[in-house]
């Protein structure tokens, strides 16, 4: 989640992914692959970074002494569940973020490179004196004592910050740690909402928690770490590069991104592997064009052919949902994902469930394109759409600001799981200017180890916690009053209709 001040004027995400995704493309299948345009011929391959500007992280990628050992990809499901959040008896989990982070944080040897959107680690830096922030207080502390231990950290920032109190970045790098603040606003309209971590040039996290205390025990959040997987974080160490170019003093926008932040790895062309023993392909997209170097899918584009490939269900789970535009005046109807949807219930007889946030910023003007999407269903004519809201109950936490929210981002079919970390709201925004990663897995996949199978693994998680009764409402329960149109369920209702989850309204948010 990331909220702590208004809301800035940037895009939002499923269509959001343009807004502001890097996605990490894990996908579970072995097909035939056709060449596709702008693809990076295979003995092109990947090319050794070379040095842009005073790039501590391009000098060449820490972990390089290591580049020819042998991979041996591993794939971990992590997610963050709020204290106090109900869950189902029996229903699967992943490895605590905070206990993942840390392990990923003591695996580190030689270099720590953070894109991330702000960074919010400790109570004081919004004020706030509990004790569910001593886990991203340990986690500061970690980092500098890596630090202490000569393993290099740099980071990229959106600039300005969204978190404009927080000391946590001038305190890592008064002991060595190197940032610099991207400044998307300026350059594409947009905001830097990443959130990946590559490790020793080998080791990747990829998901939807902010460095932000309150993901770690205030917010459900969900991403991957891969370990041992060299091919896929020097990929991924590409996007982060675009970053730090535009993070450097009086940088522009290229008229053209240097061939060795080319990327080779694409939806046409991707890694092929075994994650533990399991026939793997996977692939990095991102958003926006903008920063997207030769060879790199989009966004889109990677997010449309895992809906256009389901033959039998899709399960979404997003921070919003509309088909339009949300931060460009004026607005204008934007339906390709919406239409996606509806395409696959209605032509296909696709099963489609949609889980959407409802909390305390919730916008109600969602709603109406709600009720229209779940108007669609007919199962006497064999189209089947469910949408729900997810609640996290506030309860005692309501000295907590910006919290209490499912901030996760994924969809999964039953040839493919995407794990992302945008925006997390199926609406295109105004500039297009919100880059970050995000990722997608698919088929073949035995849940062993933490792997994504679309039975077993986040569709278990989507069926099991999520889509519980005591965590989400049905969107139009029988009988319920609508109030002011907005298909809110009763009892989320606040003054005036406006939707919401508790009785303690906030103004202003992030995510």
């Amino acid at each position: 989640m990331n909220a702590k001040a208004g809301a800035p004027g940037v895009p939002g995400a499923l269509a959001v992914l343009w807004l502001g995704a890097m996605t990490l493309v894990y996908l579970l299948w072995q097909g035939h692959l056709s060449p596709t345009w702008g693809q990076l011929h295979p003995e092109e391959g990947p090319t050794r970074p070379r040095g842009h500007g005073s790039s501590p992280a391009q000098e060449p990628l820490p972990g390089g002494a290591r580049q020819q050992q042998q991979d041996s990809c591993r794939l971990v499901l992590v997610e963050s569940i709020p204290q106090d959040l109900p869950s189902a008896a029996g229903s699967p989990s992943a490895q605590p973020l905070a206990q993942a982070w840390s392990q990923l944080l003591d695996a580190a040897q030689e270099s720590i490179h953070v894109a991330s959107f702000y960074w919010s680690l400790t109570g004081p830096d919004i004020g706030v004196n509990d004790s569910s922030s001593r886990p991203g207080e340990a986690l500061l502390s970690k980092l500098q004592q890596r630090l202490a231990r000569n393993v290099s950290l740099a980071v990229a920032t959106s600039s300005p910050s969204l978190a404009r109190k927080s000391t946590d970045l001038r305190v890592l790098a008064a002991q060595g740690a190197q940032v610099r603040y991207v400044p998307l606003r300026k350059l594409t309209g947009g905001v830097l909402h990443s959130k990946f971590w590559v490790v020793d040039a080998r080791h990747v996290y990829l998901g939807s928690a902010n460095m932000d205390w309150r993901s770690l025990t205030q917010v459900k959040e969900l991403g991957v770490i891969i370990y041992n997987c060299s091919r896929l974080a020097r990929d991924l160490e590409k996007t982060f590069q675009t970053y730090w170019v535009l993070g450097a003093p009086k940088a522009v926008l290229p008229r053209a991104w240097p061939r060795n932040l080319s990327s080779h790895i694409n939806r046409f062309q991707p890694l092929r592997d075994r994650f533990e023993g399991v026939p793997t392909t996977a692939y990095f997209s991102a958003s926006p064009p903008l920063l997207c170097p030769h060879g790199r899918t989009g966004d889109l584009e990677a997010l449309l052919a895992v809906m256009g490939g389901a033959q039998e269900f899709i399960y979404a789970s997003v921070m919003e949902y509309f088909p339009t535009t949300r931060f460009s005046r004026p607005a204008r109807y934007w339906p390709v994902l919406d239409t996606a949807l509806r395409t696959a219930a209605f032509n296909r007889g696709v099963r489609v469930r949609l889980l959407v946030s409802c909390w305390l910023h919730t916008d109600p003007r969602m709603f109406p394109g709600l009720r229209s999407l779940q108007a669609l269903s007919d199962p006497e004519a064999g189209v089947s759409v469910d949408v729900k809201v997810f609640i996290v109950p506030v309860r005692n936490h309501s000295n907590i600001p910006f919290s209490r929210v499912n901030h996760s981002k994924f969809m999964v079919t039953e040839k493919a799981a995407y794990i992302g970390e945008q925006r997390g709201r199926w609406a295109v925004g105004s500039g297009l200017g919100v880059p970050g990663p995000s990722s997608l897995s698919g088929a073949n996949c035995t849940g062993r180890g933490g792997h994504i199978n679309p039975q077993k693994g986040a569709v278990a998680l989507e069926r099991g916690r999520a889509w519980v009764p005591k965590a989400t409402l049905p969107f139009c329960p029988a009988g319920a009053p609508q109030g002011r149109g907005l298909g809110c369920p009763a009892g989320l209702r606040g003054p005036g209709g406006q939707p919401r989850c508790d009785p303690a309204p906030r103004a202003g948010g992030e995510s």
